[in-house]
């Protein structure tokens, strides 16, 4: 009897701050994949201001050679390596994605499961989306993602019939609720050309082909403008292409953003209403924590601004 395969990952605990650091480490070092695991993503890390970093090797020795390079660094806490036995692991994360409310007007399903009337009460009206992840971000659990959701779901007035841009669109799950919310049509992309499959098969889940063009790429692929831009992204990603975004919002349009800390809220807040052209904050009707730090969830902030002066926006 053949022995069951072994998988090594690299267990790495560290904090907020240093969490983007130390997971492009752990790619230099060979990790074939990294899974962050904090207080917002669905399985929690270990709390507070610590961040798990899950990282998957191809051979136990590679393994070993990256914790002993980890080890002593002064970002990383702990580093250890962890060994799961046999194929089930692959899909064991299905078991804690399942239907969920994602805003007032629509629910997310994974298409391995049904969802049962009484499941959402008042939601059974709801419009319901299939996802499937794959391997691309964006399931609707993560807060910056359903803050943005919520944002459009908010807008849903001004969203009819435009056409969005959503930039770094992972497995497009904006674009899709865009959609959802009457929006005519949406425009995706993402950096890593892997994803691009994933938003396709998303699209043909949902019967949204037809209104979705997707393509791998960057901002400078886009040339046209759009009364919808939505980015979530890091804000280390936001922060330099702010101009580039700004460029992309039609006379009088909307862009949001998220993938922002809340300590990192006001310095995003001064870039991008401090450029050439002018964007203000929108006040939101919801707000979690008072004042303006509307949309202020497990520790990230969505921004809505609305370009203010150029005029009335087309579709």
């Amino acid at each position: 009897m053949s022995e069951e395969p072994r998988y090594p990952f690299v267990h790495v605990t560290t904090n907020t701050e240093h969490a983007d650091a130390v997971s492009s480490f752990l790619f230099d070092l060979g990790a074939t994949g990294v899974e962050e695991r904090d207080d917002s993503t669905y399985v929690k890390g270990p709390g507070g201001e610590s961040v798990l970093l899950v990282a998957s090797f191809d051979s136990r020795e590679a393994a070993d050679e990256a914790v002993a390079e980890l080890t002593g660094r002064e970002e990383v806490f702990t580093a250890t390596v962890q060994e799961v036995v046999g194929d089930a692991w692959r899909d064991a994360w299905k078991q804690y994605y399942e239907p969920f409310a994602l805003t007032p007007s629509i629910v997310v399903r994974p298409p391995w499961r049904a969802i049962e009337g009484a499941v959402f009460g008042a939601l059974e009206s709801a419009k319901v989306l299939e996802l499937e992840p794959g391997r691309a971000f964006g399931t609707g659990l993560h807060a910056t993602t359903s803050l943005v959701a919520n944002i459009l779901d908010e807008s849903k007035s001004e969203l009819v019939g435009a056409h969005l841009l959503d930039a770094g669109c992972g497995s497009g799950i904006l674009s899709f609720v865009a959609i959802a919310l009457g929006a005519a049509r949406a425009t995706a992309f993402d950096i890593d050309p892997e994803v691009i499959d994933t938003v396709k098969e998303n699209a043909e889940r949902n019967a949204m082909t037809d209104r979705l063009e997707m393509f791998a790429g960057t901002i400078d692929d886009v040339d046209a403008t759009f009364p919808w831009v939505v980015a979530n992204i890091e804000s280390k990603i936001l922060d330099p292409i702010a101009d580039d975004l700004v460029k992309r919002v039609a006379p009088g349009g909307h862009l949001v953003l998220s993938g922002i800390l809340t300590a990192e809220e006001d310095r995003m807040r001064a870039r991008f209403t401090s450029l050439d052209r002018k964007l203000e904050v929108v006040a939101a009707r919801h707000m979690t924590t008072g004042g303006e730090r509307a949309y202020d969830k497990d520790g990230w902030v969505a921004l809505h601004l609305r370009d203010v002066g150029s005029g009335t926006p087309k579709a």
